[in-house]
């Protein structure tokens, strides 16, 4: 199988909070955009910010896992170790409140995994990942 970029559409209640964080914070080049919405290259992914006016995005709740409050929904990506290095890094020095800060999760166990979790300026819940063997992704 091919693996294709993926596109993701989410709500945002301030463009230019929006533009600051995914573009400023996490990197994300910018591409088209008009007055209502944002395409950023996410990772080499399409995701669209659209404003939507009255926009609240509650915390719809969540899920334990290794001990961590996990919200849901959630949407993030895979990234290299290098790279989740990197942005965890990025993420720390721009003093992100995180939901559950990097670290190793499912330690010693199949599917380990480095994972970060944060929200954007309009509370869309961010899950950013890493494998040091991409084979562990489903693992079991």
């Amino acid at each position: 199988m091919t693996l294709r970029p993926f596109h993701l559409a989410f709500p945002v209640h301030d463009l230019d909070a929006a533009r600051a964080f995914w573009g400023g914070t996490m990197g994300c080049p910018e591409g088209r955009s008009s007055s209502e919405w944002i395409d950023f290259d996410f990772f080499g992914h399409q995701i669209v910010a659209h404003v939507v006016p009255g926009l609240e995005t509650p915390d719809a709740g969540g899920n334990a896992v290794d001990g961590h409050h996990v919200p849901v929904p959630h949407f993030g990506i895979v990234l290299e170790m290098k790279d989740w290095r990197t942005l965890a890094e990025r993420l720390v020095a721009a003093q992100t409140k995180f939901v559950v800060e990097p670290y190793v999760r499912f330690e010693g166990q199949p599917g380990e995994q480095a994972t970060m979790f944060f929200r954007d300026p309009s509370g869309n819940a961010i899950e950013m990942k890493a494998f040091e063997d991409l084979g562990q992704l489903f693992a079991r």
